[in-house]
C-alpha cells in the first residue's frame, strides 16, 4: 500500500516512521495544501491528514477532487462535517473519521458507554468529563472528549455533564469522566503515554479503507 501524508508534524513524522518500519511505501509528504497535487499523489492508495483545523476542510476538498481515499485524524472541524460527508458522496471516495485512533480510547469508549447506561438509572450522582493535553493542541475541548459525552448520551445518560479541559506542557492527552455523589465518586480515566497508539490505528485505519468508498467514522 501506498500511502500520503498531509501534515507533517509530530504526529505526521510518527505515521512517517511506523508506516516505513511496517513496509508501507510513504510516497508523498507535504505540510499544506500545495502540495496536494495530482502529481505528486499519483501513487497514493489512502492519504492520512493531521493538519490544522483551519486547514482540513480544504485539504479534504482537494484530495476528494483528486480521487483520493482519505484518513482523517484532525479534530476542531465537526461544524463542518455535513459538507464534508457531502464533498465525499459527490467524489465517491471513501473517508474514515476518529476523533482518536488510539486502540485504548476506543475500548474507552465502549467502557464509557457501558458506565453511562448504569449511571442513568442513579439521578443522584452527577457527572463530569475533563481532559489535557500539550500546550500546542489548538482546540479545547478536545474531539476525543466530546466523542465520550456523545457516547454518554447515546447510552442514555440524560444528566449534566461538566466539561473541562487543561492545556500545558508536552502531555501526549488524559480523558477522564467522573460520577458523584454525596456518598462516593466513580472515577474513570485513559492516559496516553506518547502518539505512537495514535499513529498505529491511523495506519490501521487506512489500510481497512483502501478501495471502499463512503463516509466512516468511530
Amino acid at each position: 500500500m501506498n500511502i500520503g501524508i498531509v501534515g507533517y508534524g509530530k504526529m505526521g513524522r510518527m505515521i512517517e516512521s511506523l508506516a516505513r518500519a511496517r513496509g508501507i511505501n510513504v510516497a508523498f509528504i507535504t505540510d499544506d495544501s500545495a502540495g496536494i497535487t495530482a502529481d505528486n499523489f499519483r501513487n497514493v492508495d489512502v492519504a492520512i491528514v493531521f493538519s490544522t483545523p483551519d486547514a482540513v476542510v480544504s485539504n479534504i476538498e482537494s484530495l476528494a477532487a483528486l480521487g483520493k481515499n482519505i484518513v482523517v485524524g484532525t479534530t476542531g472541524w465537526l461544524h463542518q462535517i455535513d459538507y464534508v460527508k457531502e464533498v465525499v458522496a459527490r467524489s465517491n471516495i471513501g473517508l474514515y473519521w476518529s476523533p482518536n485512533y488510539s486502540i485504548g480510547v476506543n475500548v474507552f469508549f465502549k467502557m464509557i458507554a457501558a458506565a453511562a447506561k448504569l449511571m442513568a438509572e442513579e439521578p443522584e450522582y452527577e457527572a463530569w468529563a475533563w481532559e489535557i493535553h500539550h500546550s500546542a493542541k489548538k482546540d479545547a475541548p478536545s474531539g476525543t472528549l466530546l466523542k465520550l459525552v456523545e457516547e454518554m448520551r447515546n447510552a442514555g445518560y440524560s444528566g449534566n455533564v461538566d466539561l473541562a479541559s487543561n492545556r500545558a506542557g508536552a502531555i501526549p492527552g488524559t480523558h477522564e469522566i467522573g460520577f458523584d455523589c454525596g456518598a462516593d465518586t466513580i472515577t474513570l480515566r485513559h492516559t496516553a503515554r506518547n502518539r505512537e497508539g495514535f499513529a498505529s490505528g491511523a495506519i490501521k485505519a487506512a489500510e481497512w479503507l483502501r478501495g471502499k468508498t463512503g463516509f466512516y467514522e468511530r
